[in-house]
């Protein structure tokens, strides 16, 4: 029996660090003010990508609050809380609010009983990233249709080549949006009479913004030619 009782001391001594050990619950990281879990909850698998816009914080008596929000365009897709008070009641009041933003896409939605501070907090700044979203949205669209114009600048269109008794008449016209810039001959009649009548149905052209221009003396079939591929330049450009 004396020789058993260190064995059993031993036994005892090394279940000590067992009883001791406790395992680290997972722990998530928030910004300042004050340590809070984070709740996550998506409407549809189109919560990843799209413009990501995260609110400021809000310190209320029960704690911090601050969203995370995803948008497809305007579509309010996932709303995520980045802090929110460590509170039983919070806790249960944020899948709430979460589903009925997703149900609602805006920020009108119900105040969820007995998270009266949390419930305004969280609309308040769920309003915030939905106009913030806006703002994006409306730079986006002035910037692409700013950008519309130079788009369109240097537009050039054939038009059709247009053959005559006195050879094949084709214009090249360039269009500054609905203006026509520049006019270039592609194909012409070898002939003095055309070479000279060229660039008075250019300088026509430019003035009168149409194809309704007068015939050159001396170049009738070269002038009508010229009419007729000009006119198809200005169909086809739309």
């Amino acid at each position: 029996m004396k020789r058993a009782i260190p064995v059993v001391v031993l036994s005892i001594a090394g279940l000590v660090p067992v009883w001791l050990y406790q395992p680290s619950a997972g722990s998530s990281t928030v910004q300042a003010t004050a340590p809070a879990p984070s709740s996550t909850s998506s409407g549809s698998a189109g919560s990843s990508g799209g413009n990501v816009v995260t609110s400021s914080t809000i310190t209320t008596e029960k704690g911090p609050v601050q969203l995370q929000v995803t948008f497809d365009g305007t579509k309010i897709t996932a709303v995520k809380m980045l802090q929110q008070p460590d509170h039983p009641q919070t806790e249960a009041a944020v899948p709430k609010l979460v589903a009925e933003t997703l149900q609602a896409q805006s920020a009108d939605i119900d105040t969820v009983s007995g998270a009266t501070i949390t419930s305004e907090a969280y609309k308040k700044s769920l309003q915030a990233t939905i106009d913030d979203n806006a703002k994006t949205a409306a730079k986006a669209s002035a910037a692409k249709t700013s950008a519309s114009p130079a788009e369109e600048a240097s537009k050039t269109v054939d038009g059709t080549a247009v053959d005559t008794e006195k050879g094949t008449v084709q214009v090249q016209v360039t269009f500054d949006g609905d203006r026509i810039s520049a006019v270039r001959m592609l194909q012409q009649p070898n002939h003095p009479q055309t070479t000279a009548a060229v660039p008075k149905l250019v300088a026509e052209t430019l003035q009168a913004q149409s194809a309704d221009i007068d015939t050159v003396s001396g170049a009738t079939i070269t002038s009508e030619g010229y009419k007729e591929s000009l006119q198809a330049a200005i169909d086809a450009k739309g």
